[in-house]
């Protein structure tokens, strides 16, 4: 996300409000300038809750509406303050807060719509899942579905905390 900003291209985040948060301390610590990057809507920040609402009906993604919000989103953050086409990166937390819970199928819809119109719109993409010991033993079919609709995954395996005091 940082490269994208500094490049001058439109960066999209999709995530909860902790994450959000996070993300933004992060890249100003690393210098950039956040704040200009949002009024000139290069840096994208959304509620993951609230864009599923979106486009999500009776517990499933709505195709119609999905390509409707997002397209609208990545049409208007490719769109330049000069009528110039931008760079767009995106990432996001609706198909991991659906996996969450317990909408693997759902999930793995988002991820289908979202590649296929990420590819229409020439977006990079950038989803992250920390995947539960639960959801990798007894979910891993919904885990290899969703890595279908990738075009490369990168796993790390990164080890939690140690909570014991």
């Amino acid at each position: 996300m940082e490269a994208a900003l500094e490049a001058g291209n439109a960066v999209i985040v999709i995530a909860t409000e902790p994450h959000r948060t996070s993300l933004i301390q992060r890249l100003r610590a690393h210098g950039a300038d956040v704040v200009t990057a949002i009024e000139q809507r290069r840096y994208i920040p959304l509620d993951a809750a609230e864009t599923l609402a979106t486009f999500m009906v009776n517990d499933v993604p709505d195709p119609y509406q999905f390509q409707k919000a997002v397209g609208d989103l990545f049409a208007a953050a490719a769109k330049g303050a000069n009528g110039e086409r931008r760079c767009v990166a995106a990432c996001g937390e609706g198909a991991p807060t659906l996996w969450a819970e317990g909408k693997g199928d759902a999930a793995v819809q988002i991820e289908h719509l979202w590649d296929k119109l990420s590819r229409a719109y020439d977006v990079d993409t950038l989803c992250g899942y920390v995947l539960s010991g639960f959801q990798r033993e007894q979910e891993s079919y919904i885990y290899e579905r969703i890595c279908a609709e990738h075009s490369a995954v990168f796993a790390v395996n990164v080890p939690l905390p140690n909570l014991k005091q």
